[in-house]
């Protein structure tokens, strides 16, 4: 059975702290927080994010992970580690180099934080391979990065395949995320794949039941 990590990009900001609750209730397994800088992505979610991350804080005892899609990682991760989340995600493609990633991986290890990688969908896939050993988990994006909303991109099944293939060979215990596009259609098509948390946004915004469609995805 897979975990749902909800997005809260797509929820109404009017009503964001009873969604927030009303989302935990139903037994959500992650927050997950989408903080793009305008820059990386042309959206620009800093102000909002940061605000829904003190909401759930507050509120919630749900875990919180962070997907950074910045072009200045290392001081977005600063201000998130500060914040005490569970995991902070950021992009290979918004770093310069391989020892960039290196040291932001380090930094975030040494300040008790998990490391997500996470690869954009024309990236392939064996860019992170050199870094499973030292990661918690790498979020396979389905969507281009920066909007809620998009159709699934069908190809990220193989590439969730071929990493699940080369963890388990090399004996890594790295979780596989998956973030776009995600329902309860294609939920057991990416779980079979080698996915066990799936990212899932305006499917659960959306829905007039948030319980069933978290149950939904988890099937």
């Amino acid at each position: 059975m897979v975990e749902v990590a909800t997005s809260l990009l797509s929820i109404d900001e009017e009503k964001s702290i009873q969604t927030i609750y009303d989302i935990e209730v139903a037994g959500t397994d992650y927050f997950h927080i989408d903080v793009m800088d305008g820059k990386f992505v042309k959206r620009d979610t800093i102000e909002l994010m940061r605000k829904y991350t003190e909401y759930i804080k507050q509120i919630a005892n749900t875990k919180i992970e962070v997907h950074l899609m910045v072009k200045d990682v290392l001081n977005f991760v600063k201000a998130y580690i500060d914040m005490d989340v569970d995991c902070i995600m950021f992009h290979v493609e918004a770093c310069r180099s391989e020892s960039e990633i290196a040291d932001i991986i380090k930094y975030l290890k040494d300040n008790n934080t998990k490391v997500g990688l996470v690869i954009n969908p024309k990236t392939e896939i064996n860019k992170i391979f050199n870094y499973l050993p030292y990661i918690h988990r790498v979020l396979v994006m389905s969507v281009e990065p920066g909007e809620g909303g998009q159709k699934f991109i069908e190809n990220s099944i193989g590439k969730i395949q071929e990493l699940n293939k080369y963890i388990y060979e090399n004996g890594y215990e790295v979780d596989i995320e998956v973030d776009g596009g995600v329902n309860n259609e294609n939920a057991e098509l990416l779980s079979d794949a080698g996915a066990n948390i799936i990212v899932a946004g305006s499917y659960i915004a959306n829905s007039n039941n948030y319980k069933e469609a978290i149950e939904s995805i988890r099937k």
